[in-house]
């Protein structure tokens, strides 16, 4: 599926294509959180890296997080990418070169409509703050830290993609 996106104040636009659109995970972490998701969470898609397209990209800034687990004495650089519009603020995508066949476009930023998906995978539920209250359905799956399942498996276990709802 080929996907559009943009940033809030139209500096950079994007298209990629998406072999895994559904918006079904929501990472609960504090560098999701912080960095993309208003309500407690982000969504990440899965997509083909080589198929990138960008429009501005002399707008777009990056961030490598600080990643700070509980068990670790100290925090570490994370290899991911995390790219945003430098006007507005926008997160656009992640990158990690540790998977360089993939990028990951948050799904805030799409513009083009996402299917349903008919269940969503909550994961990093460790790092949740007291306030977001998670709105857990009876087929969903909950994570302390990561899901056991690919994007792709998922995908492929709940039948791929349905068409958008209108």
């Amino acid at each position: 599926m080929l996907l559009e996106g943009s940033c809030q104040c139209g500096a950079v636009s994007f298209s990629v294509e998406c072999p895994h659109p559904l918006p079904y995970q929501r990472c609960y972490c504090s560098i999701c959180r912080k960095t993309q998701g208003g309500g407690g969470y982000a969504i990440n898609l899965g997509a083909l890296a080589d198929t990138l397209k960008v429009s501005g990209r002399e707008h777009i800034r990056m961030y490598h997080a600080k990643v700070r687990n509980p068990e670790d004495a100290r925090a570490h650089i994370s290899s991911a990418e995390r790219h945003f519009c430098g006007e507005c603020g926008t997160a656009l995508w992640v990158y990690d070169a540790e998977w360089p066949d993939l990028i990951h476009p948050f799904a805030s930023a799409m513009d083009t409509p996402l299917p349903q998906t008919p269940e969503t995978v909550h994961m990093m539920l460790e790092f949740k703050p007291d306030w977001v209250v998670v709105d857990f359905q009876p087929q969903d799956q909950r994570y302390m830290r990561y899901s056991r399942e690919s994007i792709a498996e998922f995908h492929e276990r709940v039948g791929g993609v349905s068409p958008p709802a209108d």
